[in-house]
């Protein structure tokens, strides 16, 4: 997202006590579950690396998941990613700010993708997928859902926004986040749209890696409903694993 994300402190400590999560250094061998990392840091919100390490913790993929960031053990560089099967980008701040902080990590997450590394970003971590300004690993780039022609919703503020999923219509978690356009003929796997048409989640290729983007929040826990006073009629996280096990493929 490019504004800040609700979560909070109690909500990150249960994500944490109940996930068994820590940073601890990557390894490369090929007997380990495949390596998870996780960004969590300054160009993330406080809950957004949490949810996303949970989802990914529950996925099918047996991951080892953790955390990375100047904070932490491991920070992101060229060799804590050389370790990894799939880096995740949460939720954050603005897209200026968080690409502020990540501008520099921006060549060893292309070379980590292009070498068949995979790249999870939620929200803002969607944005950053893009090119103006961010990683550029999409065939195209994003832009803010609530600006485009049609877009149903008006505010920044966090909200629900419907999507069409796989074909079935469902409600998310949503603040700010982007839509995604590609170029004429590039091969993407779409996975959901927005009410007017434009891309709500993607799949595409990058090198020899895949790239999977989502504007909303399909990771978000019932507390963040509960701190913004939005009801979750259905949490996500069916559609966030849908997502995962579509850039694994």
């Amino acid at each position: 997202m490019r504004s800040r994300e609700p979560g909070g402190v109690r909500a990150t400590r249960r994500l944490l006590a109940a996930c068994g999560l820590a940073s601890r250094t990557p390894t490369a061998d090929p007997q380990a579950s495949p390596v998870a990392l996780v960004y969590r840091g300054p160009a993330s919100s406080p809950g957004c690396p949490e949810a996303v390490a949970a989802l990914l913790k529950s996925s099918r993929w047996g991951f080892d998941v953790r955390y990375v960031g100047p904070a932490e053990d491991v920070p992101l560089s060229a060799r804590a990613l050389a370790g990894a099967t799939l880096y995740a980008q949460p939720g954050g701040e603005s897209l200026a700010d968080g690409y502020g902080h990540l501008r520099r990590d921006r060549e060893a997450i292309r070379r980590f993708v292009r070498s068949g590394g995979r790249y999870l970003g939620f929200c803002l971590g969607g944005y950053l997928a893009g090119a103006t300004p961010g990683f550029g690993l999409l065939p195209g780039d994003t832009d803010q859902y609530i600006a485009s022609s049609g877009a149903t919703v008006a505010t920044t503020d966090s909200t629900v926004v419907e999507v069409t999923w796989q074909g079935r219509p469902r409600a998310l978690f949503f603040q700010d986040g982007p839509y995604f356009w590609v170029r004429p003929g590039a091969d993407v796997d779409v996975l959901a749209s927005y009410p007017n048409g434009t891309i709500a989640a993607l799949v595409a290729q990058f090198g020899a890696g895949r790239v999977g983007v989502v504007g909303p929040h399909p990771e978000a826990t019932d507390d963040w409903y509960d701190d913004a006073g939005l009801d979750a009629v259905r949490l996500g996280a069916d559609l966030g694993l849908d997502l995962v096990d579509s850039v694994m493929r």
